[in-house]
């Protein structure tokens, strides 16, 4: 059965739906979790993948540091040694020598050692450098684009500023024929990681390549008309195969040299640091100590092979956000049970987190853990309201049914799910038992109204008390009448041999409350009629007062058969209350009797208890 929106519900849906607008539109406050979600999933496919093998690092790691410190120096080394590398790399045809090293001044005390190395680097065509763009503040008192543009490979576009400045950090120590240069700036999102690399740094309308684009777009990979990537990760945080800067030194000095000769041929080869002491290390999804060489590699890698990262349109999650949201509003816009609705979005959550781990597995970012956040957050807020409701309206059916059921009764119907709203309007089988007190019109002319209504409280708790022993439903009280039914709320397959085992002992009953109350209890009588069929049941009233009631000919009738037992029985019974239970009781026939609204005489029966 469906039910209509919960007015709690509104208000929780808004907030919801408004915050996860303001999420994905403004400030993102999840978006670092969710990026760590999905770096979880690129650092567990990096491990079973292999980095492009055309891609070598030439390594300055610590062994590098400590066994060039004789022949080299501390570092920094002369530049001439890099002469020299450049010389011996150039000799194999690699693709391109890629310097992850900053040459930014020229060596003031060992300018022949420059000389040497920039006549090295005068013989390659390949041979890359990096540059920094530095913080915006200082762009006033950077360099012409318009005069330097051309040598470093920026690039005008139509919104270009002629007489544009940039601040870069140039490399002064390489001689300007040679720049190829690029920039190598470290990307890092708010949380500190580096997920992204520039294409190229956007100035003024100009262009300015990152090192990886400049060299990609040289050796005719296609670069993303885009200002920067998401990196896709291959392996741990050192894949590539790297060589150290000091095992080609000394082989260099060989005469005879160990190593392969065509050992670099065709390969893009990096030339940078890991060592630990020169820091060069940053923040990414696979460590936070990953070397600022391995990003570069990473970088190339990525444009090289078509390997980075995709995203979806920035709506997608938004629109999966209120898919949701929609869902779990139609899911609490029923009568589900709260806890199978989480046990329905759990697994959908984990599918979307499934599908988005293996979107990682072909270079797609499936953004899912902010949509599935706010869909648990209004699981949650909708589980309480409704659990709120809930509890609110369990305790109005306790404290409503309380007035009419045992206590027990009342606990069971209530473990059972029944309120107030489903207990409404309900066509049952009941049987109707009336019973009216014979003299009372005598006992109010002798005594006080005091003493009547004690004596009526007395009474009726005593007879309850029997109604509710035997599983009835107290309906009302009708001045000095009690009207009770059984078959509702609860179901009751024996109510006829119930309501007469009540009617019976609530008659034993009558003769010791009469044997207590002494002499005016002579004029004290009751008659109680009994009647089995079809009625409605459900609560019946106003807006400001409801009671649980049951009305229909069945009610009727049984209320005029109480009206036929003065001078017959203290107790009578349809036919259709005798034939529920005729073996459980002796009935005694008392004929046919005219009573008001039926055209049809009615047979009654006095029920006695089997000897």
């Amino acid at each position: 059965m469906r039910r209509a929106l919960t007015s709690p519900l509104l208000p929780i849906i808004f907030i919801v739906a408004l915050a996860s607008v303001i999420e994905f539109t403004g400030p993102r406050w999840l978006l670092p979790l969710e990026n760590r979600v999905a770096d979880l999933f690129v650092r567990i496919h990096a491990r079973d993948l292999q980095p492009d093998p055309d891609i070598v690092i030439v390594d300055i790691d610590d062994r590098s540091l400590a066994q060039m410190n004789d022949s080299a120096g501390s570092w920094p080394w002369p530049r001439a040694v890099h002469g020299e590398l450049i010389a011996g790399l150039s000799r194999q045809h690699p693709k391109a020598i890629v310097f992850d090293i900053l040459f930014a001044e020229p060596d003031i005390y060992r300018p022949e050692s420059d000389e040497l190395f920039n006549d090295a680097v005068r013989q390659t065509s390949n041979t890359y450098f990096p540059i920094v763009r530095r913080n915006i503040a200082e762009d006033a008192h950077g360099i012409m684009l318009a005069e330097y543009g051309a040598a470093l490979g920026i690039t005008p576009t139509a919104a270009a500023v002629p007489d544009a400045r940039v601040a870069l950090l140039l490399p002064l120590a390489v001689a300007r024929a040679s720049w190829r240069t690029g920039t190598i700036n470290f990307i890092e999102d708010k949380d500190g990681i580096g997920r992204r690399y520039n294409i190229f740094t956007p100035a003024y309308g100009w262009r300015i390549p990152s090192l990886p684009a400049r060299v990609a777009r040289d050796l005719g990979y296609p670069v993303p008309d885009a200002a920067s990537i998401v990196l896709g990760w291959r392996g741990a945080t050192l894949a590539h195969k790297r060589v150290s800067y000091a095992d080609i030194h000394e082989d260099l000095d060989r005469k005879k040299p160990l190593r392969d000769a065509s050992e670099f041929r065709d390969k893009i080869v990096i030339v940078g640091t890991t060592a630990s002491g020169l820091h060069d290390i940053r923040a990414t999804p696979l460590s936070s100590l990953t070397p600022g060489v391995e990003i570069l590699a990473a970088a190339l890698d990525n444009l090289k092979n078509s390997r980075n990262m995709r995203s979806l349109p920035e709506t997608a999650p938004l629109l999966l956000t209120l898919l949701l949201l929609a869902i779990l509003l139609a899911a609490f816009s029923t009568r589900r049970n709260t806890l199978l609705i989480g046990a329905v979005l759990l697994p959908i959550s984990a599918l979307l987190l499934g599908a988005s781990y293996l979107a990682v597995s072909r270079q797609i970012l499936l953004p899912v853990f902010t949509p599935v956040a706010f869909a648990w957050m209004f699981y949650f807020a909708a589980a309480l309201s409704e659990y709120l409701r809930e509890r609110k309206a369990r305790e109005q059916t306790v404290r409503i049914f309380n007035r009419f059921l045992d206590p027990r009764v009342v606990k069971d119907l209530v473990s059972q799910g029944a309120t107030t709203e489903n207990l409404s309007g309900q066509a049952r089988q009941i049987t109707v038992l009336f019973s009216d007190i014979r003299g009372f019109t005598t006992l109010s002319e002798i005594h006080t109204p005091a003493e009547i209504v004690s004596l009526l409280n007395r009474y009726f708790s005593m007879q309850v008390e029997v109604i509710f022993r035997h599983g009835g439903t107290l309906d009302k009280f009708i001045g000095d009448a009690i009207m009770a039914f059984w078959g509702a709320p609860g179901e009751d397959n024996q109510q006829a041999e119930h309501a007469i085992a009540a009617a019976l002992e609530m008659a034993a009953n009558l003769e010791r409350f009469r044997h207590e109350i002494g002499e005016i209890g002579q004029t004290f009588d009751v008659g109680i009629g009994i009647h089995s069929g079809p009625a409605v049941v459900g609560f019946i009233g106003s807006e400001q007062r409801q009671d649980y009631t049951a009305i229909g000919d069945t009610v009727n009738l049984a209320s005029r058969i109480e009206g036929e037992t003065k001078g017959v029985s203290r107790i009578l019974v349809s036919a259709e209350t005798k034939d529920r239970c005729a073996d459980r009781f002796d009935f005694v026939g008392h004929g046919f009797f005219k009573v008001k609204g039926r055209a049809q005489e009615v047979e009654l029966f006095e029920p006695k208890k089997k000897p």
